[in-house]
């Protein structure tokens, strides 16, 4: 894919429908009672591997345009998969499928792709093994695990890390056992599980850090409409910013606030956002509008990270042109994401001539100098190949993109909304 600078980013657009919700969805949907509707799911590769590792489970799942009708089989309905469970990229359905399959009582094996098959299991294998689940995956740690369905009991846990997959992972898990589940959190992630079970008409209660599930007798459908994904909202958030003359409303994104914050490091940057907030029921949303700003160097760490982890590759793009220095810190979990986002961004960055300097758990980025467009690879990850097309838009130049094809991961349209904006 080769890029050009472009020119005033100008009008209105919709983004990308939320990834995280539309994976719970399906998955609260599947185990209610009656018919979930979802409305505005995003028919991205990883939310599609979702929709068809229930469809093996007997969940009866139909999709027409961009909703999708799931039949729930009820808590205790799942059916044994004839096949392997293909999760394909998606660490979000591994994960969580782990604490699901745990307590059903069937066998079954999950797999990925080769970047899921590198990415490690054992913070969700072992505190389920420690609720009675019997998981084994390859040398202990990657896929394929296979999980032997047993009864499982509460337990009281305390993440290693603020990490919203491994904590779902156990909250799906607490749903059948016996007892309350306490988890206990270093730092507040995101809560869409929590939003949505209860949504579903489960007992999930949360007290600063401490989450308490209630075994479920019953969940029932519930009609959603996802918001878009503030993940994909920032990459135009960003390209904005960065691009002169740019003014840019973006419809209905979701406005979770264990997720904003992308927003509050882009005003604390001093960022033009404007946020008009709508209506909601399960989760709230609004609309974004972005001007071109000037922007300057802050420090990114502690209890921000877990609201913004997806969101750092394009907080380096933003910190490239800004005024100053720019640290990220405590964000170790970026190299162990769909590639080593520490290492892929430095290496990126520093090929358009950017002073950065990666860390142990982060990088610094001296801003202010010319940025130039360069031949850019992607680590087949949808977020580093997004975030060196945003930098493209703004860099001296010509651009490519290699093996950008990894962006239909989580926005299938993405180079179709860049033009929108170009075209005005």
């Amino acid at each position: 894919m080769e890029l050009k600078a472009s020119k005033a980013l100008q009008g209105t657009i919709d983004v990308a429908p939320d990834k995280s919700i539309s994976h719970r969805a399906v998955m609260m949907g599947s185990i209610a009672k009656g018919t979930t509707e979802i409305d505005n799911f995003l028919m991205g590769e990883d939310c599609l591997s979702t929709i068809e590792c229930f469809r093996k489970m007997g969940v009866p799942i139909e999709m027409r345009g961009s909703r999708v009708t799931v039949t729930g089989r009820g808590l205790r309905g799942l059916q044994e998969p004839r096949e392997l469970l293909y999760t394909g990229n998606s660490g979000t359905t591994t994960r969580l499928l782990c604490g699901l399959l745990a307590p059903q009582n069937f066998t079954s094996v999950l797999d990925g792709d080769a970047s899921i098959r590198k990415r490690p299991m054992n913070r969700v294998i072992h505190p389920l093994q420690e609720m009675g689940a019997k998981l084994s995956g390859r040398d202990g740690s990657f896929t394929p695990i296979t999980i032997t369905g047993t009864a499982l009991k509460g337990i009281e846990y305390t993440l290693p890390v603020a990490s919203a997959q491994l904590k779902s992972a156990l909250i799906l898990a607490g749903l059948y056992a016996e007892g309350d589940t306490v988890i206990l959190e270093p730092k507040p992630s995101r809560n869409h599980t929590e939003l949505m079970i209860n949504g579903f008409g489960g007992a999930i209660s949360t007290e600063i850090n401490r989450i308490t599930v209630k075994p479920a007798e019953e969940l029932y459908g519930h009609k959603i409409v996802v918001p878009g994904d503030i993940s994909s909202a920032a990459f135009f958030l960003v390209a904005g910013l960065i691009v002169p003359g740019s003014e840019i409303r973006i419809k209905n994104v979701g406005l979770n606030p264990t997720r904003t914050g992308i927003l509050d490091v882009l005003k604390a940057m001093g960022a033009s956002i404007t946020i008009e907030e709508n209506k909601h029921n399960i989760e709230p949303s609004g609309d974004l509008i972005v001007k071109h700003s000037v922007l300057r160097g802050t420090e990114i760490g502690g209890d921000l990270i877990p609201r913004l982890i997806d969101e750092l590759p394009i907080l380096a793009v933003a910190a490239a042109f800004a005024e100053g220095t720019t640290v990220i810190k405590d964000a170790e979990e970026l190299k162990v994401k769909e590639s080593n986002r520490i290492d892929a961004m430095e290496k990126e960055l520093q090929k358009a001539g950017v002073d950065v300097a990666a860390t142990e758990d982060g990088m610094i980025v001296r801003g202010g100098r010319p940025v130039h467009g360069a031949i850019f690879e992607s680590y087949h990850d949808h977020r580093i190949a997004m975030s060196m097309a945003v930098l493209a838009l703004a860099a001296e130049g010509d651009s490519q993109i290699r093996n950008h094809q990894c962006i239909s991961i989580s926005y299938p349209g993405f180079f179709d909304t860049i033009s929108s904006l170009q075209n005005r």
